[in-house]
């Protein structure tokens, strides 16, 4: 078709309208990405508001540990969307599974913005923001496969590390827009009070508005060559059966992700609950910190991405895995001992040059390792349960080993869980040379 994205010439040349085309595709995947990440986000980016109205307790780390441990528990949700929205994918489209999974987030983000406060109607108030919460977690644990896939597919192979990196630019971004409300809130708009009162709703009815602009967008998206190319091919698509012809595959997923989703939520989500409660610095400190920090992460990923391009995905693994074993605990070290909101930051950016070797490349890495027929059910499953695991539950564990008064444990916990990956990065093939990309068994 006339309007599809083209495969690359044998000579691997694009014509400057498939370019335009390949460009349009991954921005609208990306963006759509983001919003995702933005409504999820949002619920971190404003728990230090909310926590008191739905867990009524005077000491706020347990209040931020009651609020983490719905956060660990949406987490559970994310393998069921893995498979879920991998199959759609796999067998109807990438641009089906992309687009109902935005809608699904836009109903979740609804139900938190509508949903009454404990002192209104007791204990089915933190019910209702777990369910809100587990729709989220479904919606996120099918994006990523998706997404990671589809992104994959439309770059061309020369630059796929680069385009796809981008999965991860959007994603950080989606905390960045969702600090940005804050700080507008926080500066412009609201006092303090209004905040506690009602104005943490705000951001989850903008979440829910945009889900549905981006729903509107992924409609147009244009399916992937590769996929198209599995179609003709009438291959069988999207089964479990199909998936565990790959074990190989699927425990590489599993060792890629551990490590470094753990620490990707521990620079992310965590941060900002750890420099509020454990740096003591103030609240708007706190979202500045934050807000440079994961800008300069989002600068870094399409750096990393581009060099994968050149030098392959395992070096950069590699790196991550080096560093962040030896590094992550004297950076929380002396993260927790600093009281200066700029030293704080340095550290955390410290922290952001290792952990985008994992970052930058991890979704094409895993779409790499697996055929078209299966890759987005291959990427996506196995990558939300290792997240459950080992992603989602990294606050619930600071914040555990901090209210037992040993909050150091945590940093040898994450160290150990870097090592870990870094086995396995040190032993796979560089899937860079040794791609499935091409492959639609």
């Amino acid at each position: 078709m006339a309007d599809q994205i083209a495969a690359p010439n044998v000579d691997g040349k694009l014509h400057l309208a498939d370019v335009e085309k390949r460009v349009k595709a991954i921005f609208i995947g990306s963006m759509g990405n983001l919003v995702e990440w933005y409504d999820f986000y949002a619920y971190t980016a404003f728990s230090l508001y909310f926590a008191q109205a739905f867990f009524p307790n005077s000491d706020p780390v347990v209040q931020q540990l009651n609020s983490a441990v719905i956060f660990s528990a949406t987490f559970l949700m994310r393998p069921l969307g893995g498979w879920l929205f991998g199959y759609i994918a796999d067998v109807h489209g990438r641009r089906l599974s992309l687009t109902l999974s935005v809608l699904c987030m836009c109903f979740g983000s609804l139900i938190i913005a509508c949903t009454p406060t404990y002192a209104t109607i007791g204990f089915a108030a933190p019910v209702m923001l777990a369910f809100a919460r587990m729709i989220e977690g479904l919606s996120l644990g099918g994006e990523y496969g998706a997404s990671a896939t589809y992104l994959s597919e439309v770059a061309d192979p020369k630059h796929r590390g680069f385009y796809s990196s981008f999965q991860y630019v959007t994603l950080i971004g989606g905390q960045l827009t969702a600090i940005i409300v804050l700080l507008l809130l926080q500066k412009v708009f609201l006092t303090e009070a209004e905040l506690y009162a009602w104005g943490w709703r705000i951001p989850f009815v903008i979440g829910a508005m945009l889900a549905v602009f981006a729903a509107v967008m992924r409609r147009d998206l244009h399916e992937s060559p590769a996929f198209e190319e599995a179609k003709r091919l009438k291959k069988p698509m999207g089964s479990i059966r199909g998936l565990l012809k790959y074990p190989r595959e699927l425990l590489l997923v599993v060792g890629l992700t551990a490590g470094g989703t753990a620490a990707f939520y521990t620079f992310t989500t965590y941060m900002q609950t750890f420099v509020k409660l454990s740096v003591g610095l103030t609240a708007d400190q706190t979202t500045t910190v934050i807000f440079g920090t994961l800008i300069f992460a989002c600068l870094l990923q399409p750096l990393y991405g581009a060099l994968s391009d050149r030098i392959g995905r395992k070096p950069l693994l590699i790196f991550f895995g080096v560093a962040g074993t030896l590094s992550t605990i004297p950076i929380l070290t002396a993260l927790q001992s600093t009281k200066s909101p700029f030293t704080a930051f340095l550290l955390i950016c410290a922290a952001w040059v290792f952990v985008a070797g994992y970052t930058s490349i991890n979704a094409v890495v895993k779409a790499e390792l697996f055929p078209t027929n299966i890759r987005a059910l291959g990427v996506g499953l196995p990558y939300a349960l290792t997240v459950s695991i080992f992603g989602g539950t990294a606050p619930m564990i600071a914040l555990y080993f901090k209210s037992l008064g040993h909050e150091q444990w945590f940093y040898y916990y994450l160290s150990g869980m870097i090592f870990l990956s870094l086995i396995i990065y040190a032993t796979m093939r560089d899937t860079k040379h040794n791609s499935a990309m091409h492959r639609h068994e």
